[in-house]
């Protein structure tokens, strides 16, 4: 089909817009929203709030505290969690949400932390593997790591208990094909499976 300025002229009923910047056009309004006056708005008309691009006020609750802190809007829960609060129990290793070794909980349910914004994160509950030893005992998942040898270097186990906690919680009668399935996003390039697997048998007999 002739794409040309001669081509677009020789139709009277033509807009003068040609085919090729129709479809330019469209696509560009689908996909970016639409600055109005000073707001921005969707390609449905809603206002969308925008943030940054400075640092901006965001306050976290973690581990049961809000936590009050400026972050970019770039900024992951990961990045905020170790470089701004000196919470570092969740690992940066892969920085790509594959490893599992970031694993905190967000309103209880599992996340990566390198993959979640910060501002993301705010009016949730964020828990850590910070807040699971109390009064200086260990959680019964923490315990069952030690006895049962399941780490190495360590950059995995916090996130490894994180996720158990979470798994354990919601399925306390899992079979072991249900735990692989389970586990299965948090990966240890140390090989440690087997003391994993060993604590966490261990846990579902006496109930985490």
């Amino acid at each position: 089909m002739p794409d040309s300025d001669d081509a677009k002229n020789s139709n009277p009923s033509n807009s003068g817009v040609s085919r090729r910047d129709f479809l330019k056009i469209g696509s560009i309004t689908v996909a970016v929203p639409l600055v109005a006056g000073t707001g921005v708005v969707d390609a449905t008309g809603q206002e969308v709030k925008v943030y940054g691009p400075g640092k901006v006020p965001v306050t976290l609750t973690v581990n049961g505290k809000p936590r009050s802190l400026q972050v970019e809007p770039r900024v992951t829960l990961l990045d905020a969690l170790r470089d701004q609060l000196d919470i570092t129990g969740a690992k940066r290793v892969c920085d790509r949400g594959e490893c599992g070794a970031c694993t905190v909980l967000l309103d209880n349910k599992t996340v990566y932390a390198c993959s979640v914004l910060a501002i993301e994160a705010q009016g949730k509950s964020i828990t850590t593997v910070e807040s699971f030893m109390q009064d200086g005992k260990l959680h019964p998942v923490q315990q069952a790591f030690v006895e049962n040898d399941a780490s190495q270097c360590g950059f995995c186990t916090p996130g490894f208990v994180v996720a158990t906690k979470a798994f354990l919680d919601r399925h306390p009668g899992a079979t072991a094909e249900d735990v692989r399935r389970g586990l299965s996003g948090n990966l240890c390039r140390c090989g440690t499976y087997d003391g994993i697997k060993k604590a966490v048998a261990q846990l579902t007999q006496k109930g985490a």
